[in-house]
């Protein structure tokens, strides 16, 4: 089973978020056994951002980890796990907050495609990026 990056390299739609990954340094993260579950904002997330957002962040690796970090969290939550919980702690170590009785929402984002598995965690792909604070 192939990992989370080897996934979002494999799968169409995460151009942004694998040049994202890469500019972060946090291939090698992502990679590891984990488990992690991660919130994968896809291109149409990104596209959503202000123009100029992506670039801006690509050339801060400090600021962009953050903020990838924000969109993963330790462990493998599944959908139906998410739907026990109000909020989880990112590995950036703010709270998302998870509704997941009906429509799956993290935060500001709409789960469009749930329990991708990979095999150090899971995928939860979103329509939008998720920022902290707000």
């Amino acid at each position: 089973m192939p990992t989370i990056v080897e996934i979002a390299l494999q799968t169409e739609g995460f151009e942004t978020l694998v040049a994202a990954v890469k500019a972060a340094n946090l291939v090698e993260v992502l990679q590891s056994d984990g488990p992690f579950t991660v919130f994968a904002p896809n291109d149409a997330a990104f596209a959503k951002l202000p123009p100029g957002t992506v670039q801006t962040l690509v050339q801060n690796p400090p600021q962009l980890a953050r903020i990838l970090t924000y969109h993963v969290v330790s462990g493998k939550w599944s959908q139906a796990d998410l739907a026990t919980v109000d909020s989880l702690t990112s590995v950036e170590g703010s709270p998302i907050p998870v509704r997941a009785n009906g429509l799956f929402e993290v935060k500001n984002a709409t789960v469009v495609a749930a329990d991708v598995e990979a095999s150090n965690g899971i995928i939860h792909v979103l329509d939008n990026v998720i920022l902290m604070g707000g």
